[in-house]
């Protein structure tokens, strides 16, 4: 079954919000923090064949846009990885592998919502970390920022790929980050997430329970996808923020229900300032 063609309002609301447009592509840090905020959160090197806004398609200013074969020729994708480490080290935005391993970025105004969804409570890391990732986040609780070298040597984690796996599970749960790179010899410098954004990921004082955040976080994801795409279509707001259809699903339904976005069909909505565009 074929996905129909946007209509062309949506596909110029995504090219505005996207930055799919020569006259607003990003050439600088500052373009690009602008541009994750603006679209809540992004992939960083993904083109037309995954959904959601990308700094990749950013940089090129373009809507058909294919990663080509010899990255590291292609002046735009090194612009993108240039860019990726320059807002990483400038610690403005939020960077990681996050849901299904996908490098992104998450805008300040949503960090506690995506942790509401993906971070444990301190309490629950046993029963939820694996024990190489448990180990990787007592050095760091330690040193609170190690290069990736020195931190499998001081975790005991010294097999490369349990180290990854468990870097990457500690990405993905919202514990750990890198917060600089360094190219000779290349290497992450990691460190713990709540320390580059406390605010943010400071436990609430609140009375409200985990599942009433979790909850709000679900609107608050599906609106910010929604306010960027214009109109979300079968599975989109999911493939692109990595919530599961459900989670997507529950948190588009929100939306509706206040107001905020018009459901056309199954699994199919659009904002509601759209119904007389």
């Amino acid at each position: 079954m074929t996905t129909p063609p946007l209509p062309e309002q949506i596909e110029l609301h995504r090219d505005r919000m996207w930055r799919r447009d020569e006259d607003l592509r990003i050439e600088s840090a500052i373009d690009a923090e602008r541009f994750i905020e603006d679209v809540g959160f992004a992939n960083t090197l993904t083109d037309t064949r995954r959904a959601g806004p990308s700094l990749y398609i950013a940089v090129c200013g373009r809507r058909d846009v294919s990663l080509p074969r010899n990255v590291q020729k292609d002046e735009e994708t090194r612009l993108t990885w240039y860019l990726k480490d320059e807002v990483m080290r400038r610690g403005r935005v939020y960077y990681a592998k996050l849901a299904g391993g996908r490098s992104m970025f998450v805008a300040p105004a949503l960090i506690s919502h995506f942790a509401a969804v993906w971070m444990p409570r301190r309490k629950d890391e046993p029963q939820l970390l694996s024990d190489a990732a448990q180990r990787i986040l007592k050095v760091l609780r330690r040193e609170h920022d190690l290069a990736t070298g020195d931190l499998r040597a001081e975790s005991g984690v010294t097999e490369r790929a349990a180290f990854t796996r468990a870097l990457d599970e500690l990405q993905r749960r919202m514990k750990v980050i890198p917060q600089d790179v360094i190219y000779q010899p290349f290497s992450y410098i990691w460190t713990l997430a709540e320390d580059r954004f406390p605010e943010e990921l400071r436990k609430p004082s609140d009375t409200t329970g985990v599942a009433a955040r979790r909850k709000t976080a679900l609107r608050e994801i599906a609106r910010a996808y929604l306010a960027g795409a214009g109109m979300s279509v079968l599975g989109e707001t999911a493939r692109a923020s990595g919530l599961s259809r459900v989670e997507a699903g529950s948190g588009n339904h929100q939306l509706v229900d206040e107001g905020y976005a018009i459901r056309l069909r199954q699994g199919i909505y659009a904002l509601a300032s759209s119904k007389n565009g």
